[in-house]
């Protein structure tokens, strides 16, 4: 008989350090040497491992790669949106990863109806008459292993189109420019960029933001077009560590606004286009806990500030104020504070305002239409579903009359509507095609509560097969669960759809996402509840609802597996150590899971801008011990954990590959029992893994294989209809 293989064993290196009285002993920082050879590889060891290990599932893997595939229109054209004199869209083309942007010129200034191609055209042709391909990426990818587009803007004349890309996957991009009457590259070229270029009115000077050594955006620049990067104007460079900064333009085209934001407090500037020698000039300056947005609108013939904040309650209020600096006392109520409604966003158009709302947990958008005389009729563009998302998507113009909304479950594929403020009429544009015969009306989708220890009450959206829970007597039986959770930072994981998702699903197994404190669903609370030092309710909250799932019928612990990713990772590493009996197994996905030492180290990425998250443990006592009572790399236990897989990428800056790589030698040198632990690593990649659409194919078909191997599904297979 074959012998199983044998993991590698990291060496054990004890590196000792002192703090408010503790003792730390870490085995394995020397992992942190990335440029080790040594480090390298052990990681490359634990790839090989991982690949012998997971051997068994390689068919399964290529079955469902195949499925994804075969589910999915790969020659395709997205709804064209319309930014002043084009109609801009993406094309996507059968065996390749990037594929295109294009755009065709405006026939009819007044037909805000997109244009639709007549056939699906082939790659070599145009996909609607005087298409102009603006971007290659399968072309800018060539001859490197990773690529991303970090973002493109076309100068407001649409002469000029400023594009940046990393290569790398370490979020450091590079920005160019490309003249679309010639194609030819211009010579400008700004390297060390986070994300891309905002341009001003004129279209003579771009800004951009640059990081600092610790990875926080820190510096805004502006750069006026045939100059050297060296000789770049600093327009803004923030000196607080906690604090990160960005550049943008309203969508009326009249101001810039560079926005400085901490967790807790923001700070805007704004340059107005109308009267640029005022140069730039702060809104409302950062007072500690107090947030807010800007953005221009026209009420009743008067230019305002729309600001969205929480001067007079935690859940936002919106206001007006004059296009002056303006302190918050002064501002003027719009749609009051209102607990029950958490107010996200706000989007200004010329005859109407839309506001990105959230109540319950549900997303919604609302419609306040403006007149002459201001603020006219205020309700919602409603949906029938019991749980969907909302949101609005590619709106650029400001004297637009219609509203393009993007809306999803996590049955109905991803669906574009113009929403006509006009005529108040919606029109499905496009559903993202999904091929072998899918029908929405085969799966059923729920909203749960779960109750949690203190009481709350925790939302989770659970997808199943219809059908799939019948047991032989008629009733309804356990079924295999894929518990999702994030809780962080705000962030709500909203319902969604996914093609790759129907593998699972149509392999018996349900889908869940548990809303957890620390994520934002239920409100500005909901969120407090699960930071700082709350911040053990988001892993009991996802205890609760896996324990919910099992007490009501839904599944049974040796077919529940828990998935998360980043945040959502130390949320996976926290529950494992303290609840590994009601799981199968779990998935981390670039996982936070040595966060005590990572919230110790200020001169680490992300560190001192997430102290009001975390907390500094530094400089806190009580913070380093409540920090360290739940961080999973310093909980590690000598108990049987379930089976985990830990996924990262060698280029991350976010969450460096050293977490999950410590994390995974200290479980196989501490647990008992199985011991079953893999360590993935891509060697060429970012936080966001793998680039390429086949490419991330694959690399989520590795973690569904595995998944469904914990739960007893590795066995059974499906059919997509041609």
């Amino acid at each position: 008989m074959a012998s199983s293989p044998v993991p590698p064993v990291a060496d054990r290196r004890p590196t000792t350090a002192e703090h408010h009285g503790h003792t730390r002993v870490d085995d394995y920082d020397w992992l942190r040497e990335k440029d080790s050879p040594e480090v390298v590889a052990y990681l490359e060891a634990e790839n090989a491992y991982t690949q012998e290990r997971t051997a068994h599932l390689a068919g399964l893997r290529q079955s469902i790669f195949d499925e994804i595939k075969a589910r999915t229109l790969e020659t395709d054209l997205s709804v064209p949106t319309r930014n002043r004199g084009h109609w801009y869209y993406g094309r996507s083309f059968e065996g390749k990863e990037y594929g295109a942007t294009c755009r065709v010129p405006v026939a009819d200034p007044d037909d805000w109806t997109p244009p639709k191609p007549a056939e699906a055209a082939r790659p070599d042709e145009p996909a609607l008459p005087g298409e102009q391909v603006l971007l290659d990426l399968d072309a800018l990818a060539e001859g490197h292993e990773f690529f991303s587009l970090g973002g493109s803007s076309v100068s407001p004349d649409g002469i000029l189109l400023a594009y940046s890309t990393d290569v790398v996957g370490d979020e450091r991009y590079t920005i160019r420019v490309k003249a679309l009457d010639t194609g030819e590259l211009l010579a400008d070229e700004i390297a060390g960029v986070l994300g891309g270029a905002t341009w001003d009115r004129a279209g003579e000077n771009f800004y951009y933001t640059t990081v600092d050594d610790t990875w926080r955006a820190s510096k805004i620049w502006r750069h006026r077009l045939g100059t050297s990067q060296a000789d770049d104007e600093l327009v803004h460079d923030e000196t607080d560590g906690r604090f990160w900064v960005g550049v943008g333009r309203t969508r009326s085209d009249r101001f810039l606004v560079i926005a400085s934001g901490s967790k807790s407090t923001s700070e805007y500037r704004f340059l107005d286009a109308d009267d640029p020698d005022k140069g730039w000039q702060v809104f409302a300056e950062r007072r500690e806990g107090l947030e807010y947005s800007l953005d221009h609108a026209v009420l009743g013939g008067e230019d305002v500030f729309l600001v969205l904040h929480n001067h007079t309650g935690p859940d936002f209020e919106l206001a007006t104020a004059p296009v002056v600096p303006t302190p918050a006392e002064e501002w003027r109520p719009l749609i009051a504070h209102d607990p029950a409604v958490r107010l996200e966003d706000v989007d200004a158009f010329a005859g109407h305002l839309v506001v990105h709302q959230r109540s319950q947990g549900l997303t919604q958008l609302r419609i306040l239409e403006l007149g002459d005389d201001g603020v006219g009729d205020d309700y919602l563009v409603e949906f029938d579903r019991e749980v969907y998302t909302v949101g609005t998507a590619g709106n650029p113009g400001f004297a637009q009359p219609v509203v393009r909304l993007g809306y999803t479950t996590m049955a109905v594929p991803s669906s574009v509507y113009d929403y006509d403020v006009r005529n108040r009429e919606l029109t499905l544009l496009r559903r993202a095609p999904v091929l072998g015969g899918y029908d929405p009306a085969d799966y059923e989708e729920h909203r749960l509560w779960a109750t949690a220890e203190d009481g709350a009450r925790v939302p989770i959206s659970i997808v199943a097969k219809r059908g799939s829970r019948e047991d032989v007597g008629g009733g309804t039986g356990p079924v295999p669960v894929l518990l999702y959770g994030y809780g962080a930072y705000e962030a709500s994981i909203d319902p969604y759809f996914s093609i790759a998702r129907l593998s699972l699903l149509d392999r018996g197994a349900a889908f869940a996402i548990a809303h957890v404190r620390g994520g934002g669903e239920m409100g500005r609370r909901w969120y407090d509840e699960g930071k700082l030092m709350h911040k053990q309710n988001t892993f009991s909250d996802f205890v609760d609802c896996a324990r919910h799932l099992v007490d009501t019928g839904w599944t049974t612990p040796d077919r529940l597996v828990a998935e998360g990713a980043s945040a959502g990772g130390l949320l996976i590493g926290a529950v494992a150590n303290q609840a590994p009996e009601l799981f199968a197994g779990f998935v981390a996905g670039v996982p936070f899971v040595d966060a005590l030492t990572s919230m110790l180290d200020a001169s680490l990425p992300l560190t001192v801008p997430e102290y009001d998250e975390w907390g500094n443990p530094e400089a806190d006592p009580e913070v380093y011990e409540y920090l360290a009572s739940y961080a999973p790399y310093d909980n590690v236990a000598p108990i049987d954990y379930p089976p985990i897989l830990a996924e990262t990428s060698l280029n991350d800056t976010r969450v460096l590959y050293v977490e999950p790589a410590k994390w995974i030698a200290r479980l196989r040198a501490t647990a008992v029992g199985r011991r079953d632990f893999l360590l993935r690593t891509e060697m060429a990649a970012g936080h966001g893994g793998v680039s390429g659409r086949y490419k991330a194919w694959h690399d989520r078909a590795f973690a569904l294989a595995w998944i469904l191997d914990r739960m007893g599904l590795a066995e059974r297979q499906i059919r997509v209809s041609p």
